[in-house]
């Protein structure tokens, strides 16, 4: 690469000292070899990112790199996890998506503060029982490997809030993910498993195919770690020149699994006030690109908040001026427990119920966004179908959570949605509420709250 290019300029930077004192550095330059100059930084470098070079190694004193706290790798040659992470105990977030990664030694685990593992498409069969000693791991990321096993000692993990190990080999889910007192954000589709309820599910309902020559691409509506979502004219449909978005994947595999799955989950969800729809899946795309196409989305919807950040790790992050009525808190909170367990009904778990996959407006209207971590619920084994559905009413409780402490409201209303909430956060997975009653309890909350307005009217 020549090097007027700004990541080799950054790099010349970091050669000629001019970087000192730097506490991020990001190097995006055809590396093939960790550069040296790196170590001038050791007293002050805190995030280094590598990804999108040619990487196979890293050196074997990484450890004098003793402030490093976050390390992308992603997009590189790498085919066994370095060995020298092991030594390097400050690192709280460790990310080596899409290299070819099939070995993992014992000692290559940071396990002291790990709080954030990403090990996304690459080609493990194997973990080390040494994940388990990651006592403060809160989110593992596994998705488009070849496990068809996980270590017994991940069930040590007590704080792992999001686990992501679709698009595998596994046969089925072991029985102690169930004890995991906080996870909350678990995706598995595309294992073999889950394949043949797929399956079967997606032939009793066929999908709408929509030709790529009949869709007239307009403007970029918003982009993902899985896609570009583009506003789009729909030629040939009943209504001519019909508005549409259409979701284009940028890969075979997303963070959360397989395009496949995320069409089907969409399909299978079917019409519901709270969720967008699907309208079809794209056919003959010149590359040979997946993509599905979805009603277009009223365009005063906004975000409640935005994804965890390095420092929130599994939480949203709001706004500073995120704040909500309690009338707008009961509405939301009785609209996304009404639509999940829709999904429920039919056979779906959502898998990232998050407030920054949920859009709201000032008409009360509330959409549930996102399918890219639903999975297929195995509705032949009634236990274990509900403990997936009541690791769900886990991830409720942090978004109940969430709104109620951006809420000013003091009263026992209030009080009743905190004791919902504590409800839906136990430990112990089978007292956990089903969402049939945390939809319940919210309208009856809804109810009393109208009644309340109503006399002070």
């Amino acid at each position: 690469m020549s090097s007027h290019l700004p990541q080799d300029e950054t790099l010349n930077l970091l050669k000629t000292g001019k970087l000192q004192g730097s506490a991020r550095l990001k190097l995006l330059c055809g590396l093939t070899e960790f550069p040296a100059e790196i170590f001038t930084l050791a007293d002050t470098l805190e995030i280094l990112d590598l990804s999108g070079n040619a990487l196979n190694s890293l050196p074997n004193d990484l450890v004098k790199m003793h402030k490093l706290r976050i390390l992308f790798c992603s997009s590189n040659q790498f085919t066994n996890l370095p060995e020298a992470l092991g030594n390097c105990q400050s690192l709280s977030m460790i990310g080596f998506k899409a290299n070819q990664i099939s070995h993992i030694a014992e000692s290559a685990i940071p396990a002291q503060k790990l709080r954030w593992l990403i090990l996304t498409d690459n080609a493990l069969s194997k973990l080390p029982d040494s994940i388990g000693d990651c006592q403060q791991m809160q989110k593992l990321m596994l998705a488009g490997n070849q496990l068809s096993t996980l270590p017994e000692t991940l069930a040590n993990c007590k704080k792992l809030e999001l686990l992501r190990i679709s698009a595998n080999q596994l046969q089925s889910l072991p029985e102690w993910l169930f004890s995991l007192p906080k996870l909350s954000w678990l995706t598995y589709a595309g294992n073999p498993f889950s394949d043949e309820i797929e399956h079967k599910r997606t032939a009793q309902q066929p999908i709408t195919q929509i030709d790529w020559t009949d869709l007239q691409l307009q403007q970029k509506l918003g982009e993902g770690s899985s896609g570009l979502i583009y506003k789009a004219i729909w030629k040939k449909d009943v209504q001519p020149n019909k508005l549409v978005a259409v979701k284009i994947f940028k890969a075979d595999y997303t963070s959360d699994g397989l395009p496949r799955c995320e069409v089907h989950a969409t399909a299978l969800a079917g019409q519901q006030r709270n969720l967008l729809g699907l309208e079809g899946i794209i056919s003959h795309h010149p590359q040979l690109a997946q993509g599905m196409v979805m009603p277009l989305m009223d365009a005063d919807l906004t975000v409640l908040a935005k994804p965890p950040n390095f420092e929130s790790c599994s939480r949203d992050v709001y706004a500073s001026n995120t704040g909500f009525s309690l009338e707008s808190l009961l509405t939301i909170a009785s609209y996304i427990a009404s639509v999940v367990c829709h999904l429920h009904e039919q056979g779906i778990t959502h898998g990232d119920l998050y407030a920054h996959n949920i859009l709201s407006n000032q008409n009360d209207k509330v959409i549930l966004s996102d399918f890219g971590g639903a999975s297929f619920l195995p509705m032949d084994n009634i236990e274990q179908s509900l403990n997936l559905q009541r690791i769900e009413s886990h991830a409720f409780s942090c978004l109940l959570e969430e709104l109620l402490n951006h809420c000013e409201a003091h009263n026992e209303i209030k009080e009743q949605c905190w004791a919902l909430q504590a409800e839906c956060a136990q430990a112990n997975i089978a007292k956990r509420p089903l969402f049939k009653t945390i939809e319940n309890q919210l309208n009856g909350l809804k109810q009393m709250h109208y009644r309340q307005d109503t006399k002070s009217v």
